[in-house]
């Protein structure tokens, strides 16, 4: 494994270019990271300049308390950072569960809660604008681990787009005026789970997958006018998983990672275009590409990962030559892979070590690395940037790993708070959402 060379780099800030074409022209607005996982999607971005070295005291630009929670992850609009919140009002209530109590790790409502989108100022931490966007009692628990705004925003530069799941989708100016909003029903999760998929925007496109016990599908909506452009049908159960929009064969697919199949469909029509079976329950993690491979993995009872050749996938695959390499052990959970130049960098299932790929072969790219200083699971997704890896516990520590054959440590940095959403880098800054606060981490 070597570092990205300057061509690679240069080619990589081609392709953001192509994916974020608002960045360019005299309404430029800057799209440093527009989505969860980074303008890329695979939690790499090849222009931030994150900090090595961080803490309480040591470069922290800014650091503010957050109303209510949530595990959506930041992402990049401009000079602003936007979040999505859920914040419980009035006084609590006896607990109501969606299902009898004793449901494995679920937990109680005790409230109803205000959902809210927020952007706040790169700069110096201001919040600008907070949009209500409903208010309600939520119809389930959710997990213990988990938040009731676990859905992370997506922005194309015209737009914000935030999903609250069985609370609605909404699509909302950058200013924080709504434009339009569409209810699409209640979701019943797997134990009363709750909710976590994100949607991703491509072109006129937004695309939601909704995966859960009852009548799932996978649904494109108009991003001017929130209108339906088609909707398909899935045959699955609960999956968190995010949809991930690629080209192949000249045409843009979006793909599904989920429990019974992974499936590719054709993005202007919502055609199922091809499909394979061979993960396990519970996805969570989403999948990456490189080099025109599909990388998928999850692990709970079982574990499970595959790889596959997009060009010319038709039909089920499962049995066939387009998959390339199979995997039942080291695999992802919750937290999704980070594909950095040629290697896959994952961790492996509820375990506080980095696996390390070459996603054409599947073979291990040297030893598992320990990440010794994190003393809890790892829910945040890893990103990468600047030669350097950024790997975040739920116990508020985050080791920086120099993204190399022997990923050394560089640091180890430990801030008060509980970390579970995925981290967003942008110029010379790193943003961290945690339970109680949003840090800006930047080198003064």
């Amino acid at each position: 494994m070597r570092s990205l060379s300057g061509l690679k780099a240069l080619m990589g800030l081609l392709v953001a270019a192509v994916l974020c074409p608002q960045t360019h022209g005299a309404n430029a607005v800057r799209l440093d990271w527009p989505q969860w996982r980074g303008p890329l999607a695979n939690g790499f971005s090849p222009t931030a300049q994150p900090p090595v070295r961080w803490s309480e005291t040591q470069n922290v630009r800014w650091k503010i308390a957050l109303p209510g929670k949530g595990h959506a992850s930041p992402i990049l609009l401009g000079d602003a950072v936007i979040l999505q919140t859920a914040t419980p009002i009035g006084d609590p209530q006896p607990p109501v569960f969606d299902k009898a109590p004793g449901v494995h790790d679920s937990v109680p409502v005790t409230h109803r809660h205000q959902y809210g989108v927020l952007s706040i100022s790169r700069k110096d931490g201001r919040i600008l604008w907070r949009t209500n966007v409903r208010e309600e009692w939520p119809h389930e628990g959710g997990h213990s681990t988990g938040s009731p705004a676990s859905n992370s925003p997506v922005t194309d530069g015209h737009a914000i787009f935030a999903l609250f799941g069985s609370r609605g989708l909404f699509c909302l100016e950058p200013d924080g005026t709504i434009r339009w909003r569409r209810d699409l029903g209640k979701m019943s999760t797997l134990h009363a789970h709750g909710e976590g998929s994100s949607p991703v925007v491509h072109g006129d496109l937004l695309v939601v997958n909704w995966d859960h016990e009852k009548e799932s599908c996978i649904e494109a909506f108009d991003t001017r006018t929130g209108t339906t452009r088609w909707k398909t049908p899935r045959d699955e159960k609960t999956s968190w998983s995010t949809p991930l929009v690629v080209e192949v064969d000249g045409k843009p697919q979006v793909i599904v990672s989920a429990t019974r199949r992974v499936r590719g469909y054709d993005l202007a029509t919502g055609t199922l275009l091809w499909e394979c079976a061979g993960l396990t329950d519970n996805v969570v993690a989403s999948p990456v590409v490189h080099g025109g491979i599909l990388v998928a993995g999850n692990s709970y009872y079982t574990q499970a990962m595959l790889a596959l050749r997009l060009s010319g996938a038709r039909g089920d695959v499962t049995t066939t030559d387009h998959v390339i390499w199979r995997m039942n052990r080291l695999t992802p959970y919750v937290a999704s892979p980070l594909l950095y130049g040629d290697t896959l960098y994952h961790l492996r299932h509820n375990q506080n070590v980095l696996v390390r790929l070459d996603p054409a072969t599947g073979r291990l790219r040297g030893d598992l690395v320990r990440l010794e200083g994190i003393r809890d699971f790892i829910f945040a997704s890893p990103v990468g940037a600047a030669g350097r890896l950024y790997i975040t516990g739920r116990d508020g520590t985050t080791v920086v790993l120099r993204q190399d054959a022997d990923n050394a440590v560089l640091s180890v940095n430990r801030l008060d708070d509980s970390f579970s959403a995925s981290a967003a880098l942008g110029g010379r800054e790193l943003y961290l959402r945690g339970e109680r606060f949003l840090y800006c981490l930047a080198e003064e």
